[in-house]
């Protein structure tokens, strides 16, 4: 097998040896403080631009994100987009976002509708299966 020429660009244009997805955890992303919501939406819709899988876990107070009409009506700092417009950006870029069920429940939500952006349950054991996973990055917010 041949490698390509030093002067070829990288496969996905921008990185030489990319990772094999992002995963990303929100921890203390609290919808009390909405200034620090935005970022890590913005690095998952880039990481997604950037042809990475990408998986949120939604944690803690993040959990409340999930619920119809909470990040709608969120904004960060002077930004025109609401969170849910970051999120669903994400979203349109390939990220997929997971609740995480003990938190669901720490938060009283265990019953409650989630917005159809979010792919289903995960949370520790699975964060963890990627943070153990050499070939993965993950952030923590």
């Amino acid at each position: 097998m041949n490698a390509p020429p030093a002067s070829a660009p990288p496969a996905n244009g921008f990185v030489e040896h990319a990772a094999a997805g992002v995963a990303i955890l929100l921890w203390a992303a609290d919808p009390e403080q909405p200034q620090r919501l935005a970022t890590p939406f913005f690095h998952a819709a880039a990481a997604g631009a950037l042809e990475l899988p990408v998986e949120i876990y939604f944690t803690a107070r993040s959990v409340h994100l999930l619920v119809p009409g909470v990040a709608a009506g969120l904004r960060a700092s002077g930004h025109p987009k609401t969170i849910h417009d970051a999120m669903r950006e994400a979203v349109d870029f390939g990220a997929r976002l997971y609740a995480c069920t003990d938190a669901l429940v720490a938060q009283g939500l265990a019953d409650t509708a989630l917005i159809p952006e979010c792919q289903g349950r995960g949370g520790a054991v699975q964060f963890m299966a990627r943070a153990a996973d050499l070939r993965w990055r993950t952030l923590v917010y």
